[in-house]
C-alpha cells in the first residue's frame, strides 16, 4: 500500500533566508515544497494541478503578494493563497480577501501558526 502524496505548497518570497526556513519549517512538518524567488517565477512555474497552497510574501520587487494572488486566479488557480507580511497595515488584511487571500501572517510569527493554517487551507 502506499502513501498518500505529500500535500504541495509553493513558498514565493525574495528574501533567501526566509525561503530557506520556511522550506525547513514545511518538510519537516511533512509538505513537498517548491520555493519561488519572485512572482514572476511562480507565476511561469505553476500548474493548475498539483499545487495545494501557496505561501506567498507581500512585499517583493516585481510582483506584491495581493497582486500575484490576483493573477492566480485570472489563470483559475483555486489553491488556497496564504499572505505573509512583515508590514502590519490593516488595509493588507482587506484587500488580501478582495483578492481571494485565505488569510494574512506577520512575520516572524510563523512557525506552527502557519503550519497549522495551511492545514486548515488545504482541507476547506
Amino acid at each position: 500500500m502506499s502513501l498518500p502524496p505529500k500535500p504541495t505548497v509553493y513558498v514565493v518570497d525574495d528574501d533567501a533566508a526566509v525561503l530557506g526556513s520556511l522550506r525547513f519549517l514545511l518538510e519537516t512538518d511533512g509538505f513537498a515544497v517548491r520555493t519561488f524567488r519572485n512572482g514572476t517565477a511562480l507565476l511561469n512555474a505553476v500548474r493548475d494541478d498539483g499545487v495545494d497552497c501557496f505561501v506567498i510574501d507581500y512585499k517583493m520587487p516585481d510582483i506584491n503578494g495581493i497582486d500575484l494572488a490576483l493573477r492566480l486566479r485570472q489563470v483559475d488557480n483555486r489553491a488556497p493563497v496564504i499572505l505573509i507580511t512583515g508590514y502590519p497595515d490593516e488595509n493588507i488584511t482587506t484587500r488580501a480577501a478582495a483578492a481571494g487571500v485565505k488569510d494574512v501572517i506577520l512575520k516572524p510569527l510563523l512557525d506552527e501558526n502557519l503550519i497549522k493554517r495551511i492545514r486548515h487551507a488545504i482541507q476547506h
